[in-house]
């Protein structure tokens, strides 16, 4: 092993030993826990090294070293591996998220699932629309007079809408207006169909007109209204269990988190469905999440739907939570394009 290869070593022993136990990291004790065949000399000499390239510190009077974000950054970057879960982990992973009723449980069990297995604060973003397209739209016939129109799009959302006529339908129009609608909207992204729908009332026969206006305007509504962002957040004690990690920033960092907008920040970066994007202390462009690291990727099917990831301190596990939140999102692309 070469001087940088050594050196290396060195520095993943101290994030290691500081991840697992909170201390401050000595020399004496690589030499005793890790195996790296050199003496506790050249230990010594490699921490100081380390130390004037700026990837370890010294916290106050301390004998022993911490990683600084730059360390915690050059470790993260020389990953060439990440530990996959293990096969009962992902057996476990995939067996609670098939277990999921609809879009809202897939991502409730996400949060829950990735808040146990990283120990930190897991954040969900509920698919973006504007990516959507259209499924299927069904069209039931509650009474003659009234239909419930029922819109699936290829991210699982569900809408649904009733819609009083205020003129009486037969069967074969309800499967008339069903095929001609789905024509209009089906394998089209959100905007297009709402497009679409808006040119559908000029091409039925004259009889059927006016339901179809009826039934575009509703459609219309359904197809182009943008709810506010959603995000489904779970795990914040975990922070609350190593305050120390957040000395006097605790609070700030929990009051962020409450703010979608900025979590929504966090996450934009994720439009890699493969990739886990990894922001540590002082890269990450809120002030009041210095103190913390950011991890976040895309999940989806065929397109990225939207972001998923994990908020903890920089003290946190990188391998371990980097393949949980690559695990989960890799499940919820699966489960979601499989609906």
């Amino acid at each position: 092993m070469n001087a940088d290869e050594r050196r290396f070593a060195v520095l993943r022993a101290i994030v290691a030993d500081y991840v697992s136990t909170q201390e401050p990291v000595a020399s004496k004790m690589i030499v005793e826990r890790h195996n790296l065949g050199v003496s506790s000399a050249t230990v010594r000499n490699d921490m100081a090294v380390l130390e004037e390239d700026g990837l370890i510190a010294q916290p106050h009077t301390s004998a022993g070293r911490v990683p600084t974000d730059k360390g915690y950054r050059f470790f993260v970057d020389r990953l060439a591996e990440i530990k996959p879960l293990s096969a009962a982990e992902r057996r476990a992973v995939q067996a609670f998220l098939d277990g999921a009723i609809d879009l809202d449980d897939v991502l409730r069990r996400s949060v829950r699932l990735l808040a146990q297995l990283t120990r930190q604060v897991a954040v969900v973003q509920y698919p973006t629309l504007t990516r959507s397209t259209v499924r299927h739209l069904e069209v039931v016939a509650l009474t003659p007079a009234r239909l419930m129109l029922v819109l699936i799009t290829d991210s699982g959302r569900v809408d649904q809408r009733v819609v009083d006529l205020g003129e009486v339908l037969t069967a074969e129009d309800v499967a008339q207006i069903r095929t001609l609608i789905n024509g209009a909207l089906v394998g089209r992204p959100l905007v297009a169909a709402s497009v679409a729908v808006a040119e559908l009332p000029d091409k039925v026969p004259g009889e059927l007109r006016g339901v179809v206006t009826t039934l575009a305007t509703v459609l219309i509504e359904t197809l182009v209204e943008h709810p506010e962002e959603r995000l489904v957040l779970g795990g914040t004690g975990n922070l609350t269990r190593n305050a120390a990690d957040f000395p006097g920033s605790l609070r700030q960092v929990l009051e962020t988190l409450e703010e979608q907008v900025v979590v929504l920040k966090l996450l934009a970066s994720a439009q890699d469905k493969g990739t886990v994007t990894v922001r540590i202390g002082e890269e990450n462009e809120v002030e009041e999440m210095r103190n913390t690291s950011v991890l976040s990727i895309g999940y989806g099917g065929g397109t990225v739907l939207g972001g998923m990831g994990g908020v903890g301190p920089t003290r946190m596990d990188y391998p371990g939570s980097i393949a949980a939140v690559r695990a989960v999102a890799r499940y919820v692309g699966e489960i979601l394009a499989g609906r």
